[in-house]
């Protein structure tokens, strides 16, 4: 086991810095302070980090630290720390490493024995959460799905019977397709897309996944919530005929089993037995 006490040591820090997703008033007074004060400073796009330190009329070098050459970067990093120095990380907007670069280096820097510190700060998923009107505990978070229509399917498949609501990143681009998947994979469940949120044209869209062709087209940043898997089944069925109503549900038999067997606490290879001479006699 190893205790670390973050500000209770000599030892240099690496500082993970959330920054705005939109609406610049959200970077909190520490961000900014932390921004001065590190000396040196990486970013996943030199040019947007660029942009928010001139707002804030800070003069800052900074570095490029991204998916292609995170790998690059970790003797660099560990180098500035060992010299005596604080570095600081930022992504595009939100926190770092939220679906973006950033845990290689930090598991490096661990590993060496420094700080890693992160600030609190602004981030997509848990405003859109929030108003969602989905319950908000529990909660898992899956950031951004492959690309491919079938690798997609099968992410999907992995949490469908999740009960926790899910929270998704999305590209403007694909986001109806992604719908399509969720509708054909969870059925019609209600989501909720959450755009833009902290800017000027932020907007809440409510409806079931059977509707993923009528939004129309869309800009923006955007965050998907989609309520979680909820049991729907007759309490009058028999333990057989439960089982078939998850089979035809979608599930596998042994899968479907298992679920009754959870529910009724009825041991599973009861179950099963019941289930085998209940389709013999029907045979």
């Amino acid at each position: 086991m190893i205790r670390n006490l973050n500000y209770q040591n000599q030892k240099n820090t690496l500082y993970l810095i959330p920054t705005p997703i939109g609406n610049l008033d959200d970077i909190t007074y520490r961000a900014l302070k932390t921004l001065e004060e590190v000396d040196f400073l990486y970013a996943e796009d030199t040019r947007v980090t660029k942009k928010l330190l001139s707002h804030f009329k800070i003069d800052k070098l900074v570095i490029s630290l991204h998916e292609h050459n995170e790998m690059k970067r970790f003797d660099e990093v560990i180098e500035k720390l060992q010299s005596g120095k604080d570095v600081g990380l930022v992504s595009d907007a939100g926190m770092p490493l939220l679906s973006d670069p950033g845990l290689l280096i930090v598991n490096e820097v661990i590993k060496s024995g420094f700080n890693v510190v992160s600030l609190p700060g602004a981030n997509a998923l848990l405003p859109g959460l929030l108003m969602s009107g989905f319950k908000t505990i529990p909660f898992v978070f899956i950031g951004f799905l492959d690309s491919k229509v079938n690798k997609r399917k099968s992410e999907l498949e992995r949490i469908k019977y999740y009960p926790e609501t899910l929270v998704f990143y999305e590209a403007i681009h694909r986001f109806e397709s992604t719908l399509e998947s969720m509708y054909e994979v969870f059925g019609d469940r209600e989501f909720v897309i959450a755009r833009e949120i902290s800017k000027t044209y932020e907007e809440i869209i409510r409806g079931s996944l059977s509707e993923y062709n009528s939004i129309g087209d869309l800009k923006g940043e955007l965050v998907i919530i989609v309520k979680g898997y909820e049991e729907k089944y007759e309490t009058n069925l028999s333990i057989v005929e439960q089982v078939d109503y998850f089979i035809n549900s979608g599930m596998k038999k042994t899968e479907a089993m298992k679920k009754v067997s959870e529910m009724t606490n009825i041991p599973k290879n009861k179950i099963y037995q019941d289930y085998l001479e209940r389709k013999i006699k029907e045979d």
